[in-house]
C-alpha cells in the first residue's frame, strides 16, 4: 500500500513543496482484525486540520500516516462486522464512536471519549496502530483513518455506507466538512426558518455552514471572507449577501438591525470568536467550529451572557450524529438542496499533496481531492 507518512512537522509559513513533510511510502499492508475494515481509498480531501497537524499547531505523536476525509470501497471484513459487507460504499469519518461512554449514551457520539483517547495516541478503536515503516517502526493512524493511501484498515465504527449512486467525488467531502459546517448551523445551533445567520470563514467547512443555514430557511445568511475570490462561491452556496470583515457590522445591521440570531466561527481564531459576540443579537449564539491554536486565549465581556442572554457554543464535527446524518444530507443533496460539488476545486494525485499543503495554505482552493 502507498501512504502519505509526516515525519516532522514543519513551521506555519514554510514552503511545503520545497520542504516536502509528507513522504509518500509503500508500506506493508495490514489486514483488518476483529471490528475492523479494509477500505480501498478512491478519493481523499485535504482539510485545515491535515495543515494544521504538519506545522505542529495541532500536536500528534510522529510518524503519523496523514489524511481523515476519503471515500472508498470495503475489500475485506474483519471478524464480527456483519452488517458491512465487501464492495460497500462508504464514506469515512474522524470519531469512531464507542457507543457505551458517557458522550455516546447521551447521543453526542462526536463527542467521545475512547474516540478522544485513541485518535490522541495515534491507535484504532479496536487495538494498536497496525501501520509500520519499511525499518517496522510503528507509524500512527490520524483520527483513525490515515486517508492519504490507497487503502486504510479502520474500525467499523468510522464508515457509514452509502448509495451507489453518489459520486466519489461528492462523497469524499461529507465525512468532516459537510458533517461539521452543517452540524454546526443544524445541530448545534438548531437554526429554523427566518432566523439570521453570519458565517466568518469560507473554506469547506464555512461554506458547508452556508448551504445549511439557506437550507434551513434562513432569511438572511451573511458569509465573511477576506479572501473576495470566495465571495461569488459563498453567493451560489447560498449566501444573501457577502463582504470581508471590514464589511461585517455593516453587513449585519443592514440585514438585521441589532444583530444576527447564529453567527458560526469557521475560522480558527479567538479574535473571530470576539467578533462574532459582538454582532449577535440578545439571546444570539456564537457556534465556534474553527480549531485556535492550544495556546489561544479568548477575553470577551462577561456581561454579554447573563446580561444579553448571548450563548458561546463548541461544536465538534457539527455534533453530527454520522449513521444519521451523512444519509440525511445526502437526501438534500440528491433533491439538489445541497450543491456539495461547488467545495470540489480540483483533483490531483496523492503524490502532489505537499503543492496541496501550500495550495490551502494560500486559500487557492476549498477541497483538493486525491487520487493515490
Amino acid at each position: 500500500m502507498r501512504a502519505a507518512v509526516l515525519y516532522s512537522t514543519v513551521p506555519a509559513g514554510t514552503g511545503y513543496t520545497e520542504a516536502r513533510p509528507l513522504l509518500i511510502q509503500e508500506l506493508d499492508r495490514p489486514e483488518p482484525r476483529p471490528g475492523e475494515l479494509g477500505v480501498t481509498i478512491t478519493y481523499s480531501s485535504l482539510c485545515h486540520s491535515d495543515l494544521s497537524v504538519v506545522d505542529g499547531s495541532r500536536v500528534r505523536p510522529l510518524p503519523m500516516a496523514l489524511g481523515h476525509e476519503a471515500v472508498g470501497r470495503v475489500v475485506s471484513v474483519g471478524e464480527g462486522v456483519d452488517d458491512v459487507s465487501e464492495g460497500d460504499h462508504v464514506v469515512l469519518v474522524f470519531v469512531p464512536s464507542c457507543g457505551n461512554c458517557r458522550a455516546c449514551r447521551a447521543g453526542r457520539p462526536a463527542l467521545c471519549h475512547r474516540a478522544a483517547e485513541v485518535n490522541g495516541s495515534g491507535d484504532l478503536l479496536h487495538g494498536e496502530a497496525l501501520l509500520r515503516t519499511p525499518a517496522g517502526e510503528r507509524i500512527n493512524h490520524h483520527l483513525g483513518v490515515s486517508a492519504f493511501a490507497d487503502y486504510a484498515v479502520v474500525a467499523r465504527e468510522s464508515v457509514v455506507v452509502i448509495g451507489d449512486d453518489v459520486p466519489d467525488t461528492v462523497a469524499a467531502m461529507f465525512g468532516c466538512a459537510v458533517l461539521t459546517g452543517m452540524g454546526a448551523v443544524l445541530n448545534t445551533a438548531a437554526v429554523t426558518a427566518g432566523q439570521s445567520v453570519a458565517v466568518f470563514g469560507l473554506g469547506a467547512v464555512g461554506l458547508s455552514a452556508v448551504m445549511a443555514a439557506s437550507l434551513a430557511g434562513a432569511a438572511a445568511v451573511i458569509a465573511i471572507d477576506p479572501n473576495e475570490g470566495k465571495h461569488q462561491l459563498a453567493l451560489d452556496c447560498g449566501a444573501t449577501a457577502v463582504g470581508t470583515p471590514g464589511d461585517a457590522a455593516r453587513l449585519v445591521a443592514e440585514a438585521t438591525g441589532d444583530g444576527v440570531d447564529v453567527a458560526v466561527e469557521a475560522v480558527g481564531s479567538a479574535g473571530v470568536i470576539a467578533s462574532c459576540l459582538d454582532l449577535v443579537t440578545r439571546g444570539g449564539a456564537v457556534v465556534s467550529v474553527g480549531l485556535p491554536k492550544p495556546s489561544a486565549e479568548l477575553t470577551v465581556g462577561a456581561l454579554q451572557f447573563a446580561g444579553a442572554g448571548k450563548r458561546l457554543l463548541g461544536s465538534y464535527m457539527g455534533d453530527a450524529v454520522p449513521e444519521r446524518d451523512i444519509p440525511l444530507y445526502l437526501d438534500h443533496w440528491r433533491g439538489g438542496r445541497l450543491p456539495v460539488e461547488l467545495l470540489h476545486t480540483d483533483t490531483r494525485p496523492l503524490a502532489e499533496i505537499n503543492e496541496g499543503l501550500d495550495a490551502l495554505a494560500a486559500g487557492e482552493v476549498v477541497r483538493r481531492l486525491f487520487q493515490a
